[in-house]
């Protein structure tokens, strides 16, 4: 007798279909993520484009208006030039903040005397209310691109850096001991162990940031120049049209969505062993 169809020795018999992994049940269609993920969007929208136009429109709006100003801004080239602008700014200090946040949580992790020296400096800075320093930071460097690159930096390095630096603490001290005993050098074990380890902190860091360089970026743009999606939103709450100041602050919203979105899959092809990706 097979192994496969039963055992010799008078026990039970063990069949293939009881040594094959159980099949994993279909979901129906009503247990789908989608389905609560863009239904529960749907309610919302339907709820708000009913009461929307029972509220003053002073201080309120709804979806189709919304929708009706998005065309007029597009159209005008308002929203196209205003948005590319904030994506100048945005790009640019997300682009600073991981450049100098990775590595420098990396070599605060790894060399000591680092840590100690930034580890008050850094959890001041992170401590302090952000908001508070923008007119500082205008003050001493204008009112231009270069005061409002460094808003997004300031709002945008943080969790970049405490998440990498968690993320290379928690690194398998196995894992470096066998690089060792293969003589790598400290650069050798940056790229072959420690950042391939803590590229899911990292990525969960970049995610946080882009919240928070947007709120910086907008910040930023209420007292700076008149550039932006920021200045869109002062200028036509100003002059109450709440239909045209929901449009940049949907935007944003979209914005982040999209980018949050677009990093988790970046997340999943870069690191595939990742806990949280199987």
């Amino acid at each position: 007798m097979s192994v496969t169809n039963g055992v010799r020795a008078g026990g039970p018999a063990v069949t293939q279909q009881a040594v094959a992994a159980p099949q994993q049940r279909k979901a129906a269609w009503w247990e789908r993520p989608a389905l609560f993920r863009y239904g529960f969007l749907a309610l919302i929208l339907i709820v708000w484009e009913i009461v929307g136009p029972h509220i003053n429109p002073i201080f309120f709006t709804y979806p189709t208006k919304i929708a009706v100003a998005f065309y007029d801004l597009t159209a005008s080239g308002d929203l196209p030039h205003y948005l590319l602008q904030s994506l100048e700014v945005m790009s640019l200090g997300l682009l600073a903040a991981i450049v100098v946040g990775i590595p420098l949580a990396v070599l605060m992790a790894r060399i000591r005397w680092v840590d100690w020296s930034l580890d008050l400096p850094i959890n001041a800075l992170y401590a302090t209310p952000l908001v508070a320093l923008v007119p500082v930071l205008v003050l001493w460097f204008g009112i231009y691109l270069k005061a409002k690159v460094i808003v997004v930096f300031l709002f945008a390095v943080f969790p970049i850096l405490i998440s990498t630096y968690q993320g290379v603490r928690e690194c398998d001290k196995n894992m470096l001991e066998v690089a060792h005993s293969f003589r790598s050098n400290e650069w050798r074990t940056w790229q072959d162990v420690l950042l391939p380890f803590a590229l899911p902190y990292v990525t969960a860091g970049v995610r946080l940031a882009i919240g928070r360089g947007l709120v910086g970026m907008v910040i930023a743009e209420f007292y700076t120049t008149i550039t932006g999606l920021g200045f869109m939103i002062t200028r036509y709450a100003n002059n109450f049209e709440m239909d045209k100041t929901f449009v940049p602050v949907i935007v944003l919203m979209v914005l982040g969505v999209s980018l949050t979105a677009a990093l988790k899959r970046l997340e999943r092809r870069m690191a595939p062993w990742s806990h949280a990706n199987r």
